[in-house]
């Protein structure tokens, strides 16, 4: 009988704490912000995560009036800034603005001391954007179909240019060479700039990169572009075939920006935070500038990010794996 008292009062005690907590979460959300906000960027300013995340902060300050502010917090491959916000408390006040290279940390970092599926709340997909697949001019490809031709006649002499072991112009080649059933010599560079400068100068034949960086120089005549990664064709670049209609069935990889916050935080603020972002992003303002950046506006459910982190997670853990790629 004093045991299933004592069970009694326990099951009533955890009820009870239940509902303090959701009465607190609610509390918070309904009272969020109240004070200024803060973004990590796990990236130097200047890149395409600053472009989003200070567009994103920009957008909120104005629809929360109160002050979002981007942090700055580069270093060791993302994980530095990554988590600060997996260490915070989940309040909504530290939150995260990353790129897909999220989904690739996990299968590429052994030192990494947290798990970014486990630990990290995703909150909405911002943006999303394509790479081009180009060649240098003096390559005899004129297409896709040519370029794979090309490569399987001469296996292993055809290089192309990758900006880091691990970067998305490296896992993009990887699953290029995978999916054509082509050998492609990947050549490592520190960075895209000195892979363009070798790229345009003949030192490598291919390369996988932004649209910002490569329009320019193809409209000048210095590379050719052969196909975008994207699944379908992009706004801004009509007449240039995807890389699955151009050869390559089934080939899609598309680099992507997302919020996310630490594990534990409410729902009620996990859906704030969506539900603003999502508002800018209907903004003139919003669609201009991603616009202007090459960006796809992308939006959504928290639910639909949280499947696509996790599914993207996989399905680059399973590319590193299959191209032999060592965690550093």
């Amino acid at each position: 009988m004093a045991e299933a008292r004592s069970t009694a009062l326990a099951l009533a005690l955890a009820g009870a704490t239940i509902l303090t907590q959701a009465s607190t979460a609610i509390a918070q959300s309904s009272d969020f912000p109240n004070r200024p906000v803060r973004l990590v960027n796990p990236y130097a300013p200047g890149g395409s995560v600053d472009l989003v995340g200070r567009a994103v902060a920009a957008g909120l300050t104005d629809i929360w009036g109160h002050q979002v502010i981007v942090d700055n917090r580069p270093g060791a491959g993302t994980t530095i800034g990554t988590e600060m916000v997996v260490r915070a408390q989940p309040d909504g006040y530290t939150m995260l603005c990353n790129s897909s290279a999220i989904a690739i940390m996990p299968s590429m970092y052994r030192s990494v001391r947290f798990d970014t599926v486990r630990d990290l709340q995703p909150i909405v997909q911002v943006a999303g954007s394509e790479q081009l697949l180009a060649v240098h001019p003096g390559l005899p490809a004129k297409s896709v179909k040519e370029l794979i031709a090309l490569a399987k006649a001469k296996p292993g002499e055809i290089t192309a240019a990758a900006s880091g072991i691990g970067s998305s112009t490296h896992l993009n080649m990887e699953l290029f060479k995978s999916m054509a059933g082509v050998d492609i010599l990947i050549v490592p560079y520190k960075g895209g700039g000195p892979a363009i400068t070798d790229l345009i100068g003949g030192q490598v034949k291919t390369f996988f990169n932004s649209a910002n960086a490569f329009l320019p120089l193809m409209k000048a005549g210095r590379l050719r572009v052969l196909a975008t990664t994207g699944a379908r064709r992009a706004d801004y670049a009509p007449d240039i075939p995807t890389v699955a209609e151009a050869g390559v069935p089934g080939y899609q990889a598309s680099n992507w920006f997302g919020i996310y916050g630490p594990k534990g935080l409410p729902p009620a603020l996990a859906q704030k935070w969506n539900q603003a972002v999502n508002q800018y992003l209907r903004t003139p303002q919003a669609q201009e500038h991603f616009r202007k950046s090459y960006l796809r506006i992308v939006g959504g459910s928290v639910g639909q990010f949280t499947e696509h982190h996790k599914s993207e997670t996989v399905r680059w853990g399973k590319v590193i794996t299959s191209a032999g790629i060592h965690a550093q």
